[in-house]
């Protein structure tokens, strides 16, 4: 059986290289990665094949007749590397061992003498992925970055997003000799210039610590641009079980403030908002970045027409239909049939329409009045305030249309 090595080097060439992972490139008969991760074995006198795509290596390591290889991969084998889709591809005939090297995050870590078992990682290398809701929603976030989003790139978004005191430390080429390490505040890095082989650690201390439900109404920005109320709102999105990495629909988004709760339950995902009134869909923009949500995607457009280019969801909360909820339900069950949806009502004839689609495309659903009394101080008697009663219709949606 022929072996293969997949080598974590750890950063910087060879500086930080194990000695396990040393005996076992030295033991090989042939390297193969990235040009980077080869350089510094130019001159070692075996093959250095670049390569670093998990086909094209695996199609290489088949084809030759090498008994030892080494494939090297940059930082750690377990932290976001090619170590994970080569493993899955390897065929059985090779014996394939994996060495781990020094990571990115702990290499830092160590530099700026801050622990890393609490710190929220987000990959930004290549991918794009959300920025401002995980620096709002946990105290240390740490960016591998590599790809479009360049460090000055999350200050600006953490400005935009109502967080510009957030410390930021940045590290450059770390391992190399032209290695630098930046600290400041969000505001203050704005305009720097930094290299594509960046980290960056984000610190919070005013990052949330629960996940916000039932926010107060006049925490808000208002107009005149209807807003469901805290109660009903944190029973909505309680009622659709939002997965952390959910893309979800808010249909009739008004003031954006169920787009905002929902956005805190999907901090992975994306909350796609839309309304017909421009105001509103303003107001929703306002608000995210009032919030920190900078997974809300906020659009002007009338529903279903608006709906067709836009991705599939897993949970659907409808605030306003304008008397189109069988459309509405039908493009929802066509994209997914096991999505969740939720539909708030103030008047039977929204009910009769909601009940009907969810029965209409063999949905399981249910039917709740939220009625709110709340008190208001009137001299020196506290007063009982009724609240207009909202019926909110949940369920999922089946395969199966009638």
């Amino acid at each position: 059986m022929r072996k293969v090595y997949l080598v974590g080097t750890g950063i910087g060439g060879t500086a930080s290289l194990t000695a396990e992972a040393a005996e076992a490139i030295a033991q090989a008969d042939c390297l193969l990665g990235a040009s980077r991760m080869l350089a510094p074995y130019a001159d070692c006198g075996k093959p250095c094949i670049c390569a670093y795509q998990a086909q094209e290596i695996t199609d290489f390591l088949r084809n030759s007749n090498v008994q030892t290889a080494a494939v090297l991969l940059s930082g750690d084998c377990g932290f976001y590397s090619g170590a994970k889709n080569l493993c899955a591809v390897l065929p059985p005939e090779f014996d394939v061992t994996v060495l781990p090297g020094i990571s990115s995050i702990a290499a830092f870590c160590a530099r700026i003498q801050q622990s890393y078992e609490q710190i929220h990682i987000i990959s930004l290398h290549g991918i794009s992925a959300n920025i401002a809701i995980p620096v709002k929603m946990h105290p240390a976030c740490f960016f591998l970055l590599g790809g479009k989003v360049s460090a000055a790139d999350i200050c600006k978004r953490l400005c935009s997003y109502q967080m510009p005191d957030t410390e930021i430390w940045i590290g450059e080429n770390l391992g190399y000799p032209n290695e630098r390490i930046l600290h400041g505040k969000a505001s203050d890095l704005t305009e720097t210039v930094t290299e594509q082989l960046s980290v960056m650690l984000t610190v919070n201390p005013q990052a949330l610590t629960y996940r916000p439900a039932a926010i107060p109404d006049d925490s808000f920005l208002r107009s005149k641009i209807p807003m469901t109320k805290a109660e009903v709102r944190c029973n909505t999105v309680a009622a659709l079980k939002i997965p952390h990495n959910a893309v979800c629909w808010d249909i009739g988004c008004g003031t954006g403030s169920v787009s905002v709760e929902m956005a805190y339950c999907c901090p992975e995902g994306t909350v796609y908002a839309y309304d017909k009134n421009p105001g509103a869909v303003l107001l929703t923009r306002e608000n995210a970045r009032q919030f920190g949500c900078d997974n809300i995607c906020a659009a002007e457009g009338i529903c279903p027409e608006c709906l067709q280019n836009a991705p599939t969801p897993d949970c659907v909360m409808i605030g306003g239909s304008a008397g189109k909820l069988l459309p509405i339900f039908k493009i929802i069950r066509e994209r997914n049939p096991l999505a969740s949806v939720a539909v708030t009502a103030v008047s039977l004839e929204t009910i009769a329409q909601a009940a009907d689609a969810f029965a209409q495309y063999g949905g399981i659903y249910s039917i709740t009045q939220i009625a709110v009394t709340r008190t208001r101080k009137i001299g020196t008697h506290t007063m009982l305030e009724a609240q207009n009663p909202v019926f909110l219709i949940a369920g999922q949606l089946s395969c199966a249309a009638s």
